[in-house]
């Protein structure tokens, strides 16, 4: 294998909510419709700093979220992100979600020049799930991944890595994260990744995103094809 050949892109791991998938506000309302069920939030102003902490941790396995609004109450953090998956799950259900444009076109020629993809995600399965199913989604990537057993969500680098297992990729160095959020950054950052590239379709601006350590930050995946021509 050549040196080119060993840092040719040969997997691109993206986000889904924020990134490939436009979901304007349906985490907002899903974490508020959380804090009704368990009773996170006593007043207005718990409520404000709750949704601001939310902001801050995009991206994040949504569960680890919840602990933390709970302050440990492992039962109240459960029950808190069981109705927040129900009231995300039956927003994406009832039509409220669509595909970033470009980012079905973008993924598609990635593929059909060899690149596999994964679409990567905080929430649990279930709603990554119903995502797919309304989008029509099924076949559009080589790999599919969530926070489950064994595979830590964002910040932490697993599931980069375990798609470029799943991938067979050869290296990290073959490897790009594409992200909305901070937590999407450092994961990339973290995995070892190429390029850990921001857009800013999503929760967090260029300046979030390049603190967090991103290579580059573009204004959305529809402008990623270009890019990755030039990383050789």
């Amino acid at each position: 294998m050549t040196p080119t050949e060993q840092t040719k892109t040969t997997l691109v791991v993206f986000d889904m909510a924020g990134t490939t998938v436009e979901d304007t506000g349906l985490v907002q309302q899903s974490f508020l419709a959380a804090d009704e069920y368990a009773g996170l939030s006593k007043n207005a102003d718990e409520r404000a700093e709750m949704l601001r902490y939310v902001h801050d941790t995009m991206g994040q396995s949504k569960i680890v979220v919840f602990r933390h609004l709970s302050r440990g109450n492992e039962e109240q953090a459960q029950a808190a992100n069981k109705a927040f998956e129900r009231c995300y799950a039956q927003l994406v259900e009832d039509g409220n979600c669509s595909p970033v444009p470009g980012a079905v076109e973008t993924i598609s020629a990635l593929r059909e020049q060899g690149v596999k993809v994964a679409l990567t995600t905080g929430f649990a399965h279930e709603t990554q799930s119903a995502i797919i199913r309304a989008l029509g989604w099924e076949n559009l990537a080589d790999v599919v991944l969530c926070p489950g057993e064994g595979v830590r969500g964002r910040p932490y680098p697993d599931m980069p890595l375990t798609a470029l297992l799943r991938t067979g990729t050869d290296s990290v160095q073959q490897m790009v994260v594409v992200g909305d959020t901070s937590s999407d950054i450092t994961s990339g950052v973290r995995s070892g990744a190429r390029a850990s590239i921001g857009v800013l379709t999503g929760a967090h601006n260029a300046e979030q995103l390049r603190n967090a350590g991103a290579t580059h930050v573009l204004d959305s995946v529809a402008e990623l094809p270009a890019l990755l021509a030039t990383l050789v």
